[in-house]
């Protein structure tokens, strides 16, 4: 009897076994077949891959580039070449035999470094403001600026204080005429401007009159645009960008040499000056690649990174980076 009962063990477990086997032999077919581990579902009548439809551009003179790269399964991608960036309506390339930096090469820094974004003036109610140590306060409106004192019109680089720079012909007005016609006090050493924004900037009086600094109201033959500066922007010539103030709006004759503007106050170096600017000129000739500029006046260090300027007067500018923010 319990020979019988062994037997039946025995027989039990090699069917066990065997039921496991034909299992484990049907599990490993079925993960060997692709076909089997998944359903097939029906396939979508639209592109999987969504497609775009670039608009054609509205501005006049929008090039096209060339030519566009692709590339093919056994070969690496390459670039698309960078369009060159379009003009303005009326605006000039180059100027006496000199390649100028197109204003879209640099709208977008003008943009983002500044301290309250695009100024919108009211043309209506404009006056520019010069008081101070004069003889009579003077307010004139735009068009008193534009024609009543002599225009004249000059290429000049801006550079920044990160090194990057732009060509640009600048066409305004002499900040020396606009003082002569409100008389300077003998006592005034330095001249200080205001902005629309809240940004501010001061000069030295005898730079401005020596280097006969302009107060301009066109760049490439465009009028300035309110993300450009308008209605004035002053062109501090071999000034670092901090000193260009845009959005002109007073021009404070004073005696108060150690006045500290908006980022002065913040850290900059008040003198700016550029000791070599040669040296430090960007390559832009015959180039119309888009250059990052950095502009002052009512704009610098686009929001954040906060440049101290060491030894201004060496030939080679150097730049010590701290982590502090700019407000």
């Amino acid at each position: 009897m319990q020979v019988l009962e062994r037997h039946k063990r025995v027989f039990l477990i090699v069917i066990l076994l065997a039921v496991v086997l034909i299992l484990s032999l049907f599990i490993i077919q079925y993960l060997s077949n692709p076909s089997l581990t998944h359903i097939s579902s029906p396939s979508p009548t639209a592109s999987p891959v969504p497609t775009r439809i670039s608009p054609k551009p509205t501005v006049i003179n929008s090039p096209t580039p060339s030519a566009q790269y692709t590339s093919t399964p056994s070969q690496m991608p390459t670039l698309t070449p960078t369009p060159v960036p379009s003009l303005y309506p009326g605006e000039v390339t180059q100027y006496q035999n000199q390649s100028l930096t197109p204003i879209n090469g640099f709208i977008s820094e003008f943009l983002s470094t500044s301290i309250a974004g695009a100024q919108y003036v009211n043309l209506t109610t404009y006056r520019l403001i010069v008081t101070g140590l004069v003889n009579q306060t003077q307010e004139y409106t735009y068009d008193d600026v534009v024609n009543k004192f002599s225009a004249r019109q000059q290429v000049v680089t801006l550079l920044c204080v990160a090194g990057w720079g732009a060509d640009v012909l600048w066409k305004g007005v002499s900040v020396n005429d606009i003082l002569q016609a409100s008389g300077v006090s003998p006592q005034a050493d330095t001249l200080i401007f205001y902005a629309s924004d809240g940004y501010s900037t001061s000069l030295p009086l005898s730079y401005v009159v020596e280097n006969n600094l302009m107060l301009a109201y066109k760049m490439n033959n465009v009028t300035l645009t309110p993300q450009t500066g308008f209605p004035f922007m002053l062109v501090a010539q071999n000034q670092y960008g901090y000193k260009w103030i845009k959005w002109v709006t007073e021009i404070d004759v004073s005696n108060n040499a150690n006045y500290l503007g908006y980022w002065e106050s913040r850290g900059y170096p008040n003198d700016a000056t550029i000791s070599n600017p040669s040296s430090l000129m960007p390559n832009t000739a015959g180039s119309t690649a888009v250059i990052s500029v950095l502009y002052g006046g009512g704009t610098i260090m686009a929001g954040a990174t906060y440049f101290t300027l060491t030894n201004l007067n060496n030939k080679r500018s150097k730049f010590q980076k701290n982590n502090d923010k700019a407000d």
